[in-house]
């Protein structure tokens, strides 16, 4: 059996005790360590406190394991139970959903668990959920490739007065284009976007367009370490938010649509005072 358990967004205690059941269950766990973090990132003590709590060794999974090598993970969910964990909720991320169909093709019995995610925990900021659009995720831009694909689907929102939630890129364990040419895999520091990058390539994007979807004067909320102690959480202009020292990683950003009373009233709690 295969099981797939959301961890939640903080630390160790924010697994379920569904959760924490199924995992004291499984002779392997797997963590998957490429689409989000944990707020200890993944430092060797934060993990260490994870295996004292589950009681089991974790095994990182980065995406050359998920993704190249699942085989040899859905092999022995085909024959002993098999916990595969992810920050956040299971469906998060189109990779497990991959899992699940592969493992369901051959015949292996999956379960999942479902926790908080991303995608529900902003609504601490007031935003509601139900108002908004399809969301985005903003990759780092290099010298050579610069992707605005995003930028149709938040055009789109904003002439619905939606919301746009905006995923920020993780580059864990990625191997440097030097090495694959070589056919030597090295691999690049691990890289976070923050809030502060996204808006200037955000930014950088609109001005090509001649009706933009957002100026530097749009509303935004910024958001760190959700579900931590030392969550942030910040609404302001994409200049102000620009302009704010987020702190260590995880980061997302929502850039609002048309907003109902009830909600710039929660929002006025948040509101960047510089």
């Amino acid at each position: 059996m295969l099981f797939i358990i959301g961890l939640g967004l903080g630390d160790e205690r924010d697994i379920t005790l569904r959760g924490l059941e199924a995992v004291k269950s499984c002779e392997k766990v797997y963590m998957e360590s490429y689409t989000s973090l944990l707020s200890f990132g993944l430092d060797s003590h934060g993990l260490s406190n994870l295996e004292k709590l589950y009681g089991k060794t974790i095994t990182l999974a980065d995406r050359e394991m998920v993704e190249e090598k699942a085989h040899h993970i859905l092999e022995e969910a085909r024959h002993s139970h098999v916990a595969f964990l992810v920050v956040g909720d299971p469906f998060g991320a189109t990779t497990h959903t991959d899992l699940v169909v592969r493992a369901k093709k051959m015949g292996i019995h999956v379960q999942s668990v479902h926790n908080a995610s991303v995608m529900n925990a902003i609504g601490i900021c007031g935003l509601q959920l139900y108002r908004y659009g399809e969301t985005v995720s903003i990759p780092f831009f290099t010298d050579s490739w610069r992707p605005d694909s995003f930028y149709e689907k938040i055009h789109s929102n904003r002439t619905m007065g939606l919301h746009t939630l905006c995923l920020l890129d993780i580059r864990v364990k990625e191997p440097t284009l030097e090495s694959l040419a070589r056919g030597r895999k090295t691999y690049e520091p691990p890289r976070y976007m923050t809030i502060n990058t996204a808006i200037e390539q955000l930014l950088e994007v609109v001005q090509e367009r001649q009706q933009p979807a957002y100026t530097e004067d749009t509303q935004c909320v910024g958001f760190a370490r959700l579900g931590s102690d030392d969550q942030m959480i910040i609404a302001g202009t994409m200049k102000q938010l620009q302009m704010v020292d987020f702190g260590a990683p995880l980061h997302c950003l929502v850039i609002t649509g048309n907003t109902h009373p009830l909600e710039e009233e929660m929002l006025e709690f948040y509101r960047c005072r510089t």
